[in-house]
């Protein structure tokens, strides 16, 4: 045999042993560690696509959670305005209560004054009136001099 055929043997029986040894040996390993990274590459594009719905979904609930906190802000603002209101209009209705009740004293006031003043005129106009009465008799009953005394009266009066 030809040593160049011999040699071209010897090389396709070393190349057929290495092929082989590396499909025996090499190449399990290795597709193992390709299918391994592939199935974390797989985990992680499913862990980034669950991370982005969490958000997603915490990003609703935030925004539902705000707009149910808008809501009770506006329910509390709504309630303060309404009691400042009450409070406003028990403040009004106690002023007029007030009023009416100050109005009412001075009126009282004013009618006992009215009175006391019209008892002291009374009490002035009988004392005139005795006083008169007591001029008339002690003087002699003539028409000119009566006429006098009751004009004296009426001016004093």
């Amino acid at each position: 045999m030809n040593p160049s055929l011999m040699t071209f043997l010897g090389q396709m029986i070393s190349f057929a042993i290495l092929v082989w040894f590396a499909v025996k040996f090499i190449w399990p390993p290795l597709t193992k560690a390709i299918e391994d990274r592939q199935q974390k590459i797989a985990e992680g594009l499913a862990a980034a696509d669950n991370a982005q719905k969490n958000l997603a979904d915490a990003q609703d609930k935030v925004n539902e959670e705000l707009k149910a906190a808008r809501v009770k802000a506006n329910e509390i603002i709504d309630q303060a305005h309404q009691r400042a209101n009450q409070i406003v209009e028990a403040s009004k209705a106690e002023a007029i209560e007030e009023g009416n009740r100050q109005k009412a004293l001075i009126e009282a006031d004013i009618a006992a004054s009215a009175n006391r003043a019209r008892e002291d005129l009374r009490k002035q106009v009988s004392s005139l009136a005795v006083s008169g009465a007591e001029k008339l008799l002690r003087r002699e009953i003539d028409p000119a001099a009566h006429k006098a005394l009751l004009d004296e009266l009426a001016a004093e009066i």
